[in-house]
């Protein structure tokens, strides 16, 4: 035991040294999950709090254009704008500009007549399919497109949401002038308005609840996915320390000289993995910190701690464990610091990228399904994901820690193989 703690207070000395390392395992992860949850959290309010800026150009001046306007109104996503553009060809990028707006439509001037066309064709048709008298209407009515402009800044996915929400918008227009033709041609007078409403209008709820093994209902929001993908990556990062100390020890001789002590090298490995692993659960400890008293004062969603903290510190320890036995087989096998901390900091960004830290899994394509579970990362998160959203506990989040024992035990495996194979050990 005197050996392993002098051998502790060896490497703790050595961390200390380190200053640069020091700060990549700490300020790096502490600012890269303040920023990006400050820009997610943007990102989600912008979607669900703020209102998209639509400038609305209608050149029609009947009864269906203001329908469309009140549609696009009720949707409560929009921010409308009515421009009062003259000009057969308006500028609209330069009108998009001047407004700050993202999205633009045209409405053209006949839009009411033509959709009042379309629905008294619709309406006969229906009438005709019932046995009933309808007008004899062989003329099928085409309803020219709205146009709809939009910058090119925004995604494809947040695109397609307002392009759903627009045509929303026009089918209830078009629905409204079928129910009214049918409606005025058997009862000859127009349909009540509260009818209207009734039929339009009535439509079933949506609940929308988060999937949760306790029973809880919190809604996840962008701190509950980034506080715990930067603490593993934050994690691994101790691979620029502790990857570069085992290439100094190979470099000056270190092993050479334990091999002559009457010690094993085995108490300096593990002396460095508990020292490594005491740092990774610091690191954990002060992210997690931060997520809960500090974002609360810099107006970011505070970060609610998983029920099972017993769990969490569990997968704290396989996690960090995992970090240093991989930091310790790449200082192994690198021949010097540079090639410790190239190799070490690519490793970890491509395994972060495959592992759902940078991407989600979700969002990948099908053959990066076998890939994905090669990373540790991935299992580190997946389990972490079953604590913080999914409210569950350590026997559910089981078959993610199992592989991530077994990729661990595989990093160690490898690191005595190639301290044998140097003659080191």
């Amino acid at each position: 035991m005197f050996k392993l703690l002098s051998s502790i207070k060896k490497d703790v000395r050595i961390l200390l040294r380190d200053k640069v390392g020091l700060l990549l395992m700490f300020l790096m992860p502490i600012l890269l999950a303040v920023v990006i949850t400050a820009i997610q959290n943007s990102t989600f309010e912008l979607v669900n709090d703020n209102k998209i800026p639509l400038i609305v150009l209608n050149r029609d001046t009947g009864e269906a254009g203001k329908q469309f306007l009140a549609s696009i109104n009720d949707a409560g996503i929009f921010k409308v704008m009515q421009s009062l553009e003259v000009d057969k060809k308006p500028d609209f990028a330069a009108m998009m500009k001047a407004n700050d707006a993202l999205v633009a439509i045209l409405i053209p001037e006949d839009f009411t007549i033509r959709i009042k066309g379309k629905a008294k064709v619709v309406a006969a048709k229906a009438l005709k399919s019932v046995g009933l008298e309808g007008d004899s209407l062989s003329m099928e009515v085409q309803v020219d497109p709205l146009t709809m402009m939009y910058h090119p800044v925004m995604q494809e996915s947040f695109r397609q949401s307002v392009h759903g929400a627009l045509k929303s918008a026009v089918s209830l227009v078009e629905s409204k002038q079928i129910l009214n033709s049918l409606y005025l041609k058997l009862n000859d007078e127009p349909m009540p308005v509260a009818l209207e409403n009734e039929i339009l209008h009535n439509t079933t709820a949506i609940n929308q609840v988060p999937v949760s093994r306790d029973g809880s209902r919190n809604v996840p929001n962008a701190t509950q996915h980034n506080i715990p993908a930067w603490t593993i990556f934050a994690m691994f990062f101790v691979v620029i320390s502790l990857g570069s100390s085992v290439v100094r020890e190979k470099l000056n001789g270190s092993f050479l000289r334990l091999k002559t002590l009457p010690s094993a090298y085995f108490i300096s490995l593990i002396s460095k993995q508990i020292t490594y692993l005491i740092v990774t659960l610091i690191q954990a400890l002060v992210i997690f910190a931060i997520g809960v008293w500090i974002f609360p004062l810099i107006h970011l969603p505070a970060l609610n701690l998983p029920n099972d903290l017993f769990a969490t510190f569990v997968v704290l320890l396989i996690c960090g464990w995992c970090a240093v036995s991989f930091a310790i087989c790449i200082g192994v096998f690198a021949k010097t610091q540079e090639q410790a901390n190239g190799i070490g900091a690519v490793s970890i960004v491509l395994l972060a990228a495959i592992g759902g830290l940078l991407v989600p899994s979700f969002a990948m394509p099908d053959s990066f399904s076998y890939i994905i579970r090669l990373s540790p990362l991935h299992w580190c998160l997946e389990a972490f994901y079953g604590l913080f959203l999914e409210g569950g506990n350590l026997k559910d989040i089981m078959m993610n820690l199992l592989p991530l024992l077994a990729i661990t035990i595989l990093f160690q495996l490898i690191t005595i193989w190639g301290l044998r194979k140097k003659n080191l050990i």
